[in-house]
């Protein structure tokens, strides 16, 4: 029990105080598969306490103007900014991706979650209406809904934290924020901020714990008027029905089964490189990002790519750029690639695929990290295990190539990038989401063969198409069932557009208009003259 003293010890937040909590459940890094942390195992009781607090605050935060709020955001993305390398560490830590990704990618986010949305309450219009023969004048306002409940996942913690945080308040909603128990650390260090930028106390309450005691609670409160959700299928199926007698609003961002079709006439000089890193990581992101998100000083401390000034094309090898070792929902998972060209793509993919370093997060050399845990290490394992039963062949990866660790990182969870070839669409490899570095290449015929293959899957969210025919690009795009779709690069996005899927990919969308409209209600208003 001497060694438990060590451990890191969170508690919950609630009214601007942390609160400690009567039980609690360890978290493991994932690096070393020991517990470095504990979480609170919070249930009804603290998020009763959250409600309230939350309720009482409402009112004055409702009232104050949309500028007033801009500033309180924007102080916070300066305080968070501020210690941008201690929630880089952090982040890096707790959830098992390399230190350059949160660096680079998860924290500058995270700042620009709330720079984003500071700056877009700001440019609201409401609509209006004259009916001169009546007498009236009809308009439109927007009011913030009350309480919003925010349930984040564990791949990317404080980056779909902040992207659910930041239009809840800016639009004037008082907020219950529950990120996952396996990567709670970088929420409980931004509750430090919160009254040095100016966050009234009740306004963000954090509470942790598990999703059928912490997470239920808050989905089936009748005080919370709305829920925003992103994670598994099963999980969002079940926030509806507690939330269906309440008539709840839900936003629920949900999973991918996401193709890659690349046709005879693409650029494989960049289709290759770029859909490595579509299938096994996050890598496009960073550079681009750092170019618009940090402050002039954070450019050059944590590394800007001085060679690229308009962002880092696709085929770009920077050394800044990390992975996410495919825990993302975004990820490429079916690559369908045109016969003539089938064998040249695999063997380059292939050859591109084993470059991909696997190392221990602190590694700045490493492209990928560890899984987020044991159980889910050995869930994308048992996929490439039936796979084999099924005669598919694993080309590199998983079961082929020898993975190289430091002695204290064996029992981490690490997997190496693998890829699978002569499987069936019908495989579960092909429909379900495995969300890990697994990738399945299969050939194609026909333009139209392939749109009916991409589309069969119960999922919806995202899509490439590699082309160098517009019309074929144009035409394809919009006959994908997906919420996005990327032509010839990947991941690039507009954070003024909508993100969402289609299918059992989710319900709603997210984004500047988007989101503002979720988190407050329309009422229209008649005045007679």
């Amino acid at each position: 029990m001497a060694g438990m003293k060590a451990l890191l010890m969170l508690e919950n937040f609630i009214d601007g105080k942390f609160v400690p909590c009567n039980s609690y459940i360890d978290s493991y890094d994932p690096s070393t598969g020991e517990v470095y942390c504990r979480v609170p195992d919070s249930g009804k009781e603290e998020i009763e306490a959250a409600v309230e607090a939350a309720r009482a605050a409402f009112p004055g935060w409702a009232s104050r103007s949309p500028q007033e709020r801009s500033q309180v955001l924007r102080r916070l993305a300066d305080l968070l900014e501020g210690s941008l390398e201690e929630f880089a560490q952090a982040e890096s830590k707790d959830q098992g991706k390399t230190i350059t990704l949160a660096r680079t990618m998860d924290i500058p986010r995270a700042v620009q979650n709330f720079r984003f949305f500071a700056s877009s309450i700001l440019h609201h219009t409401s609509e209006c209406t004259q009916m001169d023969p009546l007498g009236c004048l009809h308009y439109t306002v927007q009011a913030p809904v009350g309480i919003a409940g925010l349930i984040s996942p564990w791949n990317l913690p404080l980056y779909l934290l902040t992207w659910k945080i930041a239009p809840a308040i800016a639009a004037g909603n008082t907020v219950i924020a529950k990120p996952s128990e396996l990567t709670s650390v970088t929420a409980w260090m931004m509750c430090k901020l919160l009254e040095r930028a100016g966050v009234p106390p009740g306004v963000v309450n954090i509470v942790f714990g598990t999703g059928p005691r912490a997470g239920e609670a808050l989905a089936s409160h009748p005080e919370v008027p709305l829920i925003s959700f992103t994670g598994s299928q099963p999980t969002a199926e079940r926030i509806t029905q507690l939330s269906a007698p309440h008539c709840k609003k839900l936003s629920l961002e949900l999973g991918g089964k996401n193709p890659a079709i690349i046709f005879e006439d693409a650029d494989l000089e960049e289709c290759v490189p770029t859909t490595v890193r579509s299938s096994f990581a996050n890598q496009s992101w960073p550079c681009l990002f750092l170019l618009t998100v940090l402050s002039p000083d954070h450019r050059e401390t944590h590394g800007r790519c001085s060679i690229h000034e308009g962002g880092c094309p696709q085929s770009c090898h920077c050394p800044h750029a990390s992975s996410l070792q495919g825990e993302i929902c975004l990820c490429t998972s079916r690559i369908f690639v045109q016969k003539s060209i089938y064998s040249e793509f695999l063997k380059k993919f292939v050859e591109a695929t084993r470059m991909w370093k696997v190392g221990i997060p602190s590694d700045p050399s490493a492209s990928m990290g560890a899984l987020i845990s044991k159980a889910h290490l050995e869930k994308v394992r048992s996929y490439i295990k039936k796979a084999r039963t099924e005669g598919a062949q694993i080309l590199c990866g998983e079961g082929v190539d020898k993975l190289n660790l430091p002695p204290r990182n064996q029992a981490g969870y690490f997997m190496l990038p693998t890829v699978i070839t002569d499987i069936k669409d019908e495989s579960c490899c092909m429909k379900e989401e495995i969300f890990g570095p697994v990738t399945c290449v299969v050939p194609f015929d026909s333009e139209e063969e392939v749109i009916q293959r991409a589309n069969s899957v119960k999922y919806g969210l995202a899509a490439t198409v590699w082309s160098s025919n517009v019309g074929r690009v144009h035409r394809v795009a919009k006959k994908l069932q997906s919420g996005l779709v990327w032509t010839n690069c990947w991941l690039i996005r507009e954070l003024n557009l909508p993100f969402g899927g289609m299918k059992s990919s989710g319900v709603g969308r997210e984004g500047a208009k988007d989101s503002y409209r979720f988190f407050t209600e329309i009422k229209t208003i008649t005045v007679k003259h």
